[in-house]
């Protein structure tokens, strides 16, 4: 394979392997936002994509999709369980979300990350043209930006963390942390959700390593002399063309009418959509509700609540924990509130197509986004995307990246239940003509700023480092 102007890195390649009905095994793209936003200018200057496949202890040679170079790494099942299931998902997720369960820190997890990080920012290393750029993506890959500068000293290195990063009281936990935060300033760029991540990592520089810090900007000690790097806020967003498509077809807006006849046409039809995870706030929103309808705020005839939990790291402990609480709570509250004709609360755990979470969207009045901690938090978006109509309410954390810019939400703290039950009220009481203008001005804001605004500010401010 050629050397590629354009590297990306991230812990997965951007397509799904598939094997079809004969045994034949082929590669399909990933419906992911990361994926559309930068398949268009990859194809355009030759790039080529560093990721996992998703499967342990497969040998991959380089091959072609859709015209970008796919350069897997291969992991082997210690590997997976160790750098992947334990570093970053038991020690990192549960830290950098403000510890909302108890980080795990084993050495062995740490040297096991050290190592498939080399590995990552060796094939990236490998990969890239000379004076190209290299864009390495999240919390999984946090030592690569340092790890390629080290190899390939002539490239131009982006990183960005897709994730929350946490105030320094807590991310001083970590035992490695200074490695840490060097590791991501050997990247030019480094790219956060919210101006508080990029804050809250500025701060551990300064307090950690002592460089010196002026704004966004970082002296890092290079050689006999200082490279600047500079870290700051770019939020990311959707794709927004597929939902606009799929809402405007006759055919989704018929199931979405549909899902309203199967729900017994109630009044109201409230919806949550997340991962299976600790951080999203499902047994809040769940108590809030439950609590709504035993002290007669809400009626079970009038109103529904619709709660997709897709599968997510189902061998973790906390997650099976997470599962078990928050369907004894489903269980509970419609044994106390259900009628023959009427369910509370309709409780999915499986993921869907994107024409059946659209048709949800459209179907839903009010989205209910009650995350604890949350990067961005892009449901939110695309729940606002598909609304052409005008109309509905986005209930919102205020703990998301999302609440920076999406400020015509109904804002909620989502560990206030009183406070939580109030908005949810609000919502469903909400009159037409407040939606439509705070519809209108969300719709505004998602569709100007969609991921192809994200990914050309964030390149720009790589090639403005380059032209330094």
């Amino acid at each position: 394979m050629a050397a590629a102007d354009f590297v990306v890195v991230a812990n997965r390649l951007p397509v799904d392997r598939v094997v079809g009905p004969d045994g034949e095994e082929a590669w399909r793209t990933s419906p992911g936002g990361l994926v559309a936003a930068l398949e268009p200018m990859m194809r355009s200057v030759h790039g080529a994509w560093v990721g996992w496949a998703g499967q342990a202890d497969l040998e991959l040679a380089p091959f072609e999709a859709d015209g970008i170079d796919l350069i897997p790494v291969a992991l082997s099942a210690q590997e997976v369980a160790e750098y992947y299931e334990g570093f970053a998902n038991d020690t990192i997720w549960p830290l950098y979300h403000d510890v909302i369960a108890p980080p795990q820190y084993h050495r062995e997890w740490w040297d096991a990350y050290v190592t498939v990080n080399r590995r990552f920012a060796e094939a990236a290393a490998a990969a890239a043209a000379p004076e190209g750029t290299v864009w390495v993506h999240d919390y999984q890959l946090q030592l690569v930006p340092q790890m390629v500068r080290e190899l390939r000293p002539d490239v131009t290195i982006g990183y960005f963390h897709h994730i929350p990063f946490p105030a320094h009281g807590l991310y001083a936990q970590l035992p490695w942390r200074d490695q840490v935060l060097r590791g991501l300033l050997g990247a030019d760029v480094i790219g956060f959700q919210r101006a508080q991540d990029a804050t809250y990592f500025l701060t551990a520089v300064r307090r950690r390593l002592r460089y010196e810090v002026k704004g966004p900007h970082v002296a890092v000690p290079e050689g006999e002399g200082t490279r600047t790097a500079m870290a700051r806020a770019f939020p990311i967003s959707i794709d927004t063309t597929p939902y606009l498509e799929l809402a405007a077809r006759e055919d989704v807006r018929a199931r979405a009418a549909e899902i309203r006849a199967s729900l017994g046409n109630p009044k109201r039809i409230l919806l949550g959509v997340d991962r299976l995870d600790y951080t999203k706030g499902i047994r809040h929103r769940i108590k809030a509700y439950g609590e709504l309808l035993a002290e007669g705020r809400l009626k079970v005839e009038d109103v529904t609540l619709v709660q997709v939990a897709s599968p997510s790291r189902e061998r973790v402990d906390a997650y099976v924990h997470l599962r078990d609480e928050i369907e004894l709570a489903v269980s509970r509250i419609n044994g106390d509130t259900d009628t023959m004709g009427h369910s509370a609360i309709r409780y999915l755990h499986q993921g869907y197509p994107r024409e059946e979470m659209v048709a949800l969207y459209l179907a839903a009045d009010v989205m209910l986004v009650t995350a604890l901690r949350d990067g961005m938090n892009l449901v939110a978006k695309e729940y606002v995307a598909t609304r052409v109509d005008d109309r509905g309410v986005l209930v919102l954390s205020e703990f998301t990246g999302a609440a920076d810019e999406l400020r015509q939400a109904v804002r909620v703290n989502p560990h206030d239940i009183e406070g939580l039950k109030d908005a949810i009220m609000t919502a469903v009481e909400m009159p037409p003509a407040e939606q439509g203008r705070r519809m209108r001005s969300l719709r505004r804001r998602v569709l100007d700023n969609d991921v192809n605004a994200w990914s050309s500010s964030f390149l720009k401010a790589l090639s403005e480092v380059r032209g330094r």
